[in-house]
């Protein structure tokens, strides 16, 4: 299994950065590797990506998990468990209003 992380402070409220996550639309402006994301950022819905590193390919997600301000987790796989793929965001209060932010691929 490989696995990938970053992780940063950020002097802004969780709920600012949590409104950022959560614009699909706009990913391509601060994520250098997406060429566009498509769909509703919500509990449950699917989201289609198309990434840098292949442009023609769709990558489907969906939202497993939404814990507003603090916690979202979309995954995508193969039937039989051939493939499973997870990118979890993780925002962490600190003190003097900072946020620690996780993202995490597995």
């Amino acid at each position: 299994m490989k696995m990938s992380s970053a992780t940063t402070q950020i002097n802004a409220p969780s709920e600012t950065i949590w409104a950022i996550l959560t614009d699909g639309a706009k990913y391509p402006d601060w994520d250098p590797g997406l060429i566009s994301l498509t769909g509703k950022i919500a509990p449950g819905e699917k989201l289609t990506i198309y990434a840098k590193i292949s442009p023609n390919r769709a990558f489907k997600v969906t939202v497993s998990e939404f814990v507003v301000n603090r916690k979202m987790v979309w995954g995508s796989g193969m039937p039989l468990g051939l493939f499973k793929g997870e990118r979890v965001f993780t925002l962490d209060p600190l003190p003097a209003g900072q946020v620690q932010f996780t993202i995490k691929e597995v």
